[in-house]
């Protein structure tokens, strides 16, 4: 299986289910409007089980118990496999492809990091090193392009340089 071909959701359920063995309720808490990781991405609790199954499906979790619901069913508890841990170690030090993602899955990483109590700069060092040919580029670009595309490109070349900002200034 290619861990690659998962979906951002799919991975944000693997790493919360990497932190600690829970149950699909407690994800989507974790997911919702108001909570901590669901300020970045919100996913909904019919989408946390779907992916749970799907990562069963693919063996990176797996059901390890299960709990009493409050005043509700019985709540399966799933944990991490091994092949599951390794998976989401190497997405979580992955840097993005796209600007477009730092807002989505860049930031995410750096969530479930702090989370975790995990050294974010090697993360942050190989996302700078992504982005900064990137921004080498659009600002190549930028130089030479005239009228509306200049404007497009202008935009681009902004937010890749407050991308890689953002890789500085997250150093804490």
């Amino acid at each position: 299986m290619d861990s690659r071909a998962l979906s951002l959701t799919e991975w944000v359920v693997l790493a919360l289910v990497a932190e600690t063995p829970t149950h699909g309720f407690a994800v989507s808490r974790l997911t919702g409007d108001t909570g901590p990781v669901g300020a970045i991405w919100q996913i909904r609790r019919p989408h946390v089980y779907r992916a749970l199954d799907r990562l069963a499906h693919l063996s990176l979790v797996e059901q390890s118990g299960r709990q009493p619901g409050r005043g509700g069913p019985q709540r399966t508890v799933f944990a991490v496999t091994a092949s599951g841990r390794a998976a989401v170690d190497d997405w979580l030090m992955r840097p993005v492809e796209h600007i477009r993602d730092i807002r989505t899955e860049f930031l995410i990483k750096l969530a479930v990091l702090e989370r975790a109590r995990t050294d974010p700069r090697p993360l942050l060092d190989a996302q700078a090193e992504r982005i900064e040919p990137i921004v080498a580029a659009l600002r190549k670009q930028r130089d030479e392009a005239r009228g509306f595309e200049h404007a497009v490109i202008s935009w681009r070349y902004e937010t890749a340089e407050a991308a890689l900002r953002l890789t500085q200034t997250a150093r804490r």
